[in-house]
């Protein structure tokens, strides 16, 4: 099942006042049914990272000249991309995204396994959490890769500098 989780929404999720250019602001990352939602709340109604919460940041609202996107802290694609082992439905999701922590050098590409049924898998390791990682690969065709590019995007991006 596929679920789209939007850019920051500009407005604090607990008060509904929307966010002004340069405001601090906190979001965090829910599992609520089968989507990971964000919620994005303001310095003064900001009470901590919720109990459920599997990620959350500190960012500040784009100010007039800004136009620069940010990801989200490594910590916070990190907790995804565990939580997206469990989730055989999103095996090219979390393939994806392990090709972008090799590029970020969050993780490190140690080995390639072929297994007895011919499926290949990614041997990663991570020196931040001193973890091994076994990503199953993908051949993901171009359509699929443009909507995970986006899905990722709405999910990872934090538009602050």
């Amino acid at each position: 099942m596929d679920f789209e989780v939007q850019r920051c929404s500009r407005r604090c999720s607990k008060t509904d006042r929307e966010l002004a250019p340069d405001e601090t602001f906190y979001s965090a990352l829910m599992v609520e049914g089968a989507a990971v939602v964000r919620y994005d709340f303001c310095e003064e109604a900001w009470e901590g990272p919720p109990a459920e919460s599997i990620g959350w940041w500190k960012s500040r609202m784009p100010g007039p000249k800004s136009n620069k996107i940010h990801w989200a802290p490594n910590d916070v694609m990190l907790e995804y991309f565990e939580g997206l082992e469990d989730r055989p439905e999103k095996s090219d999701v979390r393939y994806v995204l392990a090709l972008l922590l090799i590029r970020r050098r969050v993780v490190r590409l140690e080995d390639s396994d072929e297994a007895a049924n011919a499926t290949s898998e990614m041997i990663l390791y991570c020196p931040r959490r001193e973890t091994t990682y076994r990503v199953a690969t993908q051949t993901v065709d171009p359509r699929r890769a443009q909507e995970i590019q986006d899905e990722l995007a709405k999910l990872l991006f934090a538009e602050a500098a």
